[in-house]
């Protein structure tokens, strides 16, 4: 079953009123709150708390979801994928790295 996914104005890909081109659609599971969220942004217009990264040593956690088939991913799987679903071959955002740092904590390697 796939999960819920949160967000503002979300397409059935998880894209959002932040983030809507055609690579937008991943979600990220919350540390702070085990919830799929479309953004951070999304998160901190409903969350009533404050977001929190996902450490390294969690970073085997499945916390990223494909919005075009479903399939979870670990964050390390995802940091590793070079932008593209593993199951579906589905394009993510390249661009989606520059914000790693709202989502992950910096690897110490």
């Amino acid at each position: 079953m796939r999960p819920d996914v949160h967000g503002l104005e979300l397409d059935p890909q998880t894209r959002c009123v932040h983030w809507r081109s055609p690579l937008d659609i991943i979600a990220i599971k919350m540390r702070c709150c085990g919830l799929y969220y479309a953004c951070r942004e999304c998160h901190d217009a409903l969350a009533d708390h404050a977001a929190a990264v996902w450490p390294v040593a969690e970073w085997d956690e499945a916390a990223i979801l494909c919005g075009a088939c479903g399939h979870e991913l670990s964050v390390r799987d995802y940091l590793g994928c070079e932008s593209q679903c593993p199951r579906c071959g589905a394009g993510f955002n390249p661009g989606c790295h520059k914000h790693r740092h709202l989502y992950f904590a910096e690897d110490a390697a």
